[in-house]
């Protein structure tokens, strides 16, 4: 798990340490006329350090990591050295895990406690490979698995508490079923064995993202627990969130899609500002992003503002280089 370039000394893969004492990732919630948190969803390829580091800097409270698989994790050194960078900067950011059982997540967990604020089990992927893997939404369907592995977790990292005295948190991101009673039977058991927050996807695993969320479902998973809930689907404005958030009672929002395309969103604008283009062209390059990553954020954050011949045009852009002097020739954007 190596650092940034801005960050602190290395961080190892180690045990855990008693001695740790990180912000609580959910500490916002805390601070007088703060409406709700406002979350960067786990993004397989985009949520990552440059990208959490932009986000936060227009108005993003919490950022999670990419989903990691648990076992890749803890047994390869590549994994670790690639799937979580970070540095002291990176704070408050949550690992997201996939697992099929909790001694990986648990040993998973136990790697990055003293490295983050905190672990997220997925138990929402839809995709056909990972419920083939016993992972992702495979697990809506075993309460009692999800149950040994927040168990797991928490005894793992039992030694690391958070600034507030808390305990290391362990949340859960889920969708819907069709039978919402499951939901409920679902949320209800996961809050009895110490689950700190839960976040909805108001999707079944079979649905598209073309799909209109289900908010009564996330409405009434939210009113059946007492821990935090936050809401996650078809985000894409500050007008969108408020809405959800207040159809919902849900304490906050996760984003993804609307925020790949806007960086800024939470920071009021309505389409991201060349200077969010320029921070976040800056940030690749200093973190070593690859081409094929840095390429397809930029496409995200201004394909809005393009002509079909500039989308085409940018599309076919070879390198960081190309880029670069693309954003300098046609944006006036400068590294």
């Amino acid at each position: 798990m190596p650092v940034g370039d801005n960050g602190s000394e290395e961080s190892g893969s180690g045990g855990v340490a008693g001695d740790v004492r990180r912000m609580h990732p959910l500490s916002r919630m805390r601070e007088p006329g703060h409406r709700y948190m406002r979350i960067c969803a786990p993004m397989v390829r985009y949520s990552k350090l440059p990208f959490r580091e932009l986000v936060r800097g227009y108005g993003v409270d919490l950022a999670y990591t990419p989903m990691i698989l648990a076992d890749v994790f803890k047994h390869s050194d590549i994994s670790r050295a690639t799937e979580f960078r970070t540095n002291a900067g990176d704070s408050p950011v949550v690992v997201q895990f996939a697992a099929s059982n909790a001694t990986d997540l648990g040993d998973a967990a136990e790697l990055v406690a003293r490295h983050s604020n905190g672990v997220d089990l997925n138990c929402g992927c839809p995709q056909k490979w990972a419920v083939a893997e016993h992972i992702g939404s495979y697990l809506m369907e075993q309460p009692e698995l999800v149950r040994d592995m927040v168990r797991h977790v928490k005894a793992r990292t039992s030694a690391v508490k958070m600034h507030d005295g808390a305990s290391f948190p362990c949340s859960i991101k889920i969708r819907v079923h069709d039978d919402l009673a499951k939901t409920v039977e679902f949320v209800r058991r996961a809050e009895a064995v110490g689950v700190d927050w839960i976040t909805v996807h108001g999707r079944t695993r079979t649905q598209k993202n073309t799909e209109s969320i289900n908010v009564e479902a996330i409405r009434i998973a939210k009113s059946s627990v007492g821990v935090p809930v936050f809401a996650n689907g078809s985000v894409f404005t500050v007008e969108d969130a408020d809405r959800i958030v207040s159809e919902t009672g849900t304490d906050g929002v996760m984003v993804a899609r609307g925020l790949l395309e806007n960086p800024a969103m939470f920071a009021g604008y309505a389409t991201t500002p060349l200077a969010c283009v320029q921070r976040y062209a800056r940030l690749a390059v200093a973190y070593g992003t690859t081409h094929f990553i840095m390429h397809h954020h930029l496409m995200f954050m201004m394909e809005a503002g393009m002509s079909k011949a500039e989308k085409r045009l940018f599309n076919c852009l070879p390198s960081i280089p190309a880029v670069l002097e693309y954003l300098e020739d046609h944006y006036g954007i400068t590294i």
